[in-house]
């Protein structure tokens, strides 16, 4: 059974149809890329996924459950955690501060347990100062450990909430464009770290990217969208050599140039 699951799923806002009937499968361990020129519903779709979205048609299922109407605030106890094209950071706490909430998030001690300070309040902080401590050291962010997110660089910051969404445990981590405003070393170290990341916390990845030279180097399989239709599925270099893929970044003549010169 595949870890993550879109059958038919459709998205309509008004009269647009932003996602038409796209279906696919992501396995446990995988990396896969969801790829499209500007406007191809990658985004929208991607938003379906996570529950922030609730589709017109279809249905989405995470480990055998159909997620597709459940509330978005159960998607971390799930097993799913997400990054955002525009940062969701505290921006007034420490990097401490934003990862250890992440932590919390999955957290079973209720509100009378944690103002009393009850036992199994005590032990669900010792846990989660734990892990924030292993992701720290692991994303290299243990020496900025105590600075406001604010005053760190933008691609520090993209580190933080990635590290904020493993905190909570996920199976699926969701990097909606991860690679945006990196330059060339943070997006090649960006994608050194996802490969540890698959590695060292056992997670499933599906992310929303324009980068093309990362999809093709960090995915397993890929996802393209043109118009909000699946127009390719499978390995990098069979998506990357597809036709439908070539004419909807380059258009038909250039397309043609390609296929020739392949």
């Amino acid at each position: 059974m595949p870890l993550l699951e879109a059958r038919n799923v459709v998205m309509r806002f008004g009269g647009v149809t932003a996602v038409a009937g796209v279906s696919f499968d992501v396995e446990a361990g995988q990396i896969c890329g969801l790829i499209g020129p500007n406007g191809a519903g990658k985004t929208t779709l991607f938003n379906v996924v996570s529950g922030i979205y609730r589709p017109s048609g279809g249905e989405v299922r995470f480990a055998g459950q159909t997620i597709t109407r459940m509330p978005r605030h159960r998607m971390a106890t799930l097993g799913i955690g997400r990054t955002f094209q525009n940062l969701a950071l505290f921006r007034s706490m420490t990097v401490r501060g934003n990862v250890i909430a992440g932590a919390h998030s999955g957290g079973r001690s209720g509100f009378l347990a944690n103002a009393l300070s009850l036992p199994s309040a005590r032990a669900e902080g010792a846990a989660a100062a734990e892990r924030t401590g292993e992701l720290l050291s692991l994303l290299s962010l243990a020496p900025l450990a105590d600075m406001r997110v604010a005053d760190l660089p933008f691609g520090v910051q993209k580190r933080v909430e990635m590290a904020r969404a493993l905190a909570c445990r996920p199976k699926l981590l969701l990097l909606d464009e991860p690679a945006g405003g990196l330059n060339h070393a943070e997006v090649d170290e960006l994608a050194e770290l996802l490969e540890q990341v698959r590695a060292g916390f056992d997670v499933t990845i599906l992310l929303v990217e324009h980068h093309m030279g990362l999809v093709m180097r960090v995915s397993d399989k890929v996802v393209a969208l043109n118009f909000g239709r699946k127009i390719a599925d499978g390995p990098p270099d069979e998506v990357r050599a597809s036709p439908e893929v070539l004419r909807a970044y380059l258009g038909d003549g250039q397309c043609a140039e390609a296929v020739h010169a392949a």
